[in-house]
């Protein structure tokens, strides 16, 4: 029987990236909030958490809220990114004024954009299921370009920055204002593959017996 993968996130990205590979997930988005989850887990560290750190909380927090709703699935895979820059966390903007603020500072910089990723195997033992919860988070450098203030409102007046974590995509309409990556691309789309890869084998699933799903 086919393994039932479930793609805890609303990011088209992520969805294009595994189809892309080869895998067919069904889209179930965690109805997470992401400050509550953040905030708790602050105050019991009772100091900031580190970005990598944020990235994959997140991204564990959704996973298990989606799996405890999402009876029928094999697996079930969350995902978060954050932006480093200066020492500081960036999710997606609130508004178009801190989309375009971000943008101005980030401009002719480089920042870390960290991916978190979480998978909780849910089959039956009978099946092969082993139980287990597994994450990891990859962290890649990005370098922007230096771009002018009309560059960068009319980026932001296309909304895209508004969606995405770090205000930008490298493979949307922000691929022109980044100059470069040093790390996984996937990552910064916002699913690595090679760390999916690695985590579906901790759970002795091969890769391609989830592709053979399509």
């Amino acid at each position: 029987m086919p393994i039932r993968l479930v793609l805890a996130s609303a990011s088209p990205a992520r969805l294009s990236t595994l189809r892309s590979a080869g895998v067919e997930p069904t889209v179930i988005v965690s109805s997470v909030d992401e400050d509550t989850v953040l905030t708790a887990a602050q105050t019991a560290a009772a100091e900031p958490l580190d970005a990598a750190d944020i990235a994959l909380l997140l991204a564990r927090a959704k996973c298990e809220d989606v799996a405890a709703t999402a009876p029928d699935a094999d697996l079930v895979l969350g995902c978060d990114s954050v932006l480093e820059l200066d020492g500081e966390v960036h999710g997606k903007p609130a508004d178009p004024a801190e989309a375009v603020s971000r943008w101005q500072r980030m401009r002719g910089r480089s920042g870390i954009l960290h991916s978190g990723h979480w998978v909780i195997d849910r089959r039956d033992p009978d099946e092969g299921g082993t139980g287990g919860t597994v994450g990891a988070s990859t962290s890649t450098l990005v370098h922007f370009a230096d771009l002018s203030d009309e560059e960068i409102e009319a980026y932001v007046a296309t909304g895209e920055p508004l969606r995405v974590a770090g205000a930008f995509t490298v493979d949307g309409l922000g691929g022109p204002y980044v100059r470069g990556i040093e790390g996984d691309y996937h990552a910064v789309v916002g699913v690595s593959l090679p760390v999916l890869r690695e985590l579906l084998l901790d759970l002795q699933i091969p890769w391609h017996t989830l592709r053979s799903a399509v």
